[in-house]
């Protein structure tokens, strides 16, 4: 469902123009306080009565907005996807060593957004059971992921950044992990880990034994 496919209550009529930016508005305080509440407790321990409470709505009256609750992860899950879609576009001209090296700015980028963080990271973790409405999307996500790291290295191999032995996709599985790894510590104790130092460093000394 697109968000202007929710059916609203507040819209039609004489002054449907400020009915339809409250239904927007409350929408947004829903998706929210879903995100805050999927990250803080999983999907699975999270109920749509829970969340209605939270908003001040009925159950009855959230389903307005959102028809089921996997209806609801999925706009959430788009959530996480906005920061992501924004950096592409400002780097996606970049490849190669270039576009490699820029995974610090994603990585610096993330410190600053710890609840989306949380949510990527508590929804993966739950995603691997085969039954979990947002498996397809992390499977894909990942899919993804590894696709793009591995087309900036293929890059810098056909330009002869790296040399020509290396198996980028493998090369990509591994800075991935590292930077889910990262992220988990990262959240567990931020005190502790500086997670951009420790990627950066760990990003050079790995594209230095590539080269």
């Amino acid at each position: 469902m697109r968000p202007d496919q929710s059916a609203r209550p507040e819209e039609g009529g004489k002054g449907s123009g400020r009915g339809y930016a409250k239904g927007r508005a409350r929408r947004q305080e829903i998706l929210r306080t879903a995100l805050n509440t999927f990250a803080e407790q999983g999907f699975r321990a999270t109920s749509m009565r829970e969340i209605a409470e939270a908003v001040g709505l009925s159950q009855a009256g959230l389903l307005h907005y959102f028809r089921s609750k996997d209806e609801l992860l999925a706009e959430v899950l788009r959530l996480r996807d906005v920061e992501l879609y924004a950096f592409n576009q400002r780097y996606g001209q970049e490849t190669g060593l270039t576009a490699i090296r820029r995974l610090v700015d994603m990585v610096e980028l993330n410190t600053r957004q710890a609840g989306l963080v949380r949510l990527y990271t508590v929804l993966a973790g739950e995603s691997v059971g085969s039954d979990h409405p947002a498996r397809q999307y992390f499977t894909d996500r990942y899919t993804d992921v590894r696709g793009r790291v591995a087309g900036y290295l293929r890059a810098a191999l056909d330009d002869g950044e790296i040399h020509g032995d290396t198996d980028v996709e493998q090369a990509a599985i591994t800075i991935i992990a590292v930077m889910d790894g990262l992220q988990m510590q990262w959240l567990l104790d931020p005190e502790s880990v500086d997670m951009p130092r420790a990627f950066a460093r760990f990003l050079e000394d790995y594209l230095r034994g590539l080269t």
